[in-house]
């Protein structure tokens, strides 16, 4: 019985199978819709995202249909932002009553109490990354993208993010890289010398895995659908399992 689910790092809009994959979480979201409670999006859902004022990105309509769906059936969707869809605003809270994260949040969730977010940012590893990252955030930075044609400040968007993956490819980053290199790892264990926690739930890393923090906390990362199909659920015992999704081939 799936109580809360956690996906991350679809990146939609990147790639010649992003249309598979939306067709794919869409699908896993079909089959988790009866025993879903909670549904936690770890953010980088969308490759990139800016929410205008009257208009709306093209692409995407089915999983945002179905992410209404669920609204209107109850399910709790929560939105981690993540450092390609930062731009998300008020879209899905006016739209579907979702409630978006900009930072890293506690939660008690089935007995158990988890801190959860994105990831990018985290252990100040990369000043050049830290440095970018405020500036995107910055109001100045949002009204200058507002400024400009969509079509312009779309292709500057995909463009980077491609290089960013290429990058990250060629230095073999997608991979656990060690406790002393993992930004989302050292955060953590720097949280865990002042509170407690029983898990850790964070995407960003594409990197799916379980790791023992000692004290009794877990951390677990999502992994992503670039380059894997997964999806966390913590059952109503307070379990996480990491799964893979394959879909079906009849």
């Amino acid at each position: 019985m799936a109580e809360i689910v956690f996906i991350t790092d679809s990146h939609l809009g990147s790639g010649s199978d992003s249309r598979e994959r939306e067709l794919l979480l869409c699908r896993l979201l079909d089959e988790i819709e009866p025993d879903c409670k909670q549904l936690m999006l770890l953010g980088d859902i969308f490759d990139f995202w800016f929410t205008y004022r009257y208009l709306v990105p093209r692409g995407h309509v089915r999983l945002l249909g179905k992410l209404a769906e669920l609204a209107d059936k109850g399910v709790e969707i929560h939105f981690f932002i993540g450092n390609h869809d930062m731009w998300m605003f008020d879209y899905l809270t006016e739209e579907m009553g979702a409630i978006v994260h900009d930072d890293p949040v506690v939660m008690e969730l089935c007995g158990k109490r988890v801190l959860i977010g994105h990831g990018d940012g985290l252990g100040h590893i990369d000043r050049w990354f830290d440095f970018v990252r405020v500036f995107f955030r910055s109001r100045f930075c949002q009204k200058l993208f507002k400024m400009l044609p969509s079509a312009f400040t779309f292709g500057i968007a995909h463009r980077w993010s491609d290089s960013n993956k290429r990058k990250h490819a060629k230095h073999d980053m997608l991979r656990y890289l060690g406790d002393d290199r993992e930004g989302i790892v050292i955060y953590c264990k720097e949280r865990l010398q002042k509170e407690h926690f029983d898990y850790c739930i964070f995407g960003h890393r594409h990197t799916p895995l379980t790791r023992d923090l000692g004290g009794g906390c877990t951390y677990v990362n999502v992994g992503d659908w670039l380059h894997n199909r997964n999806y966390a659920v913590m059952s109503e015992d307070g379990t996480v399992e990491l799964r893979d999704y394959t879909s079906p081939t009849s």
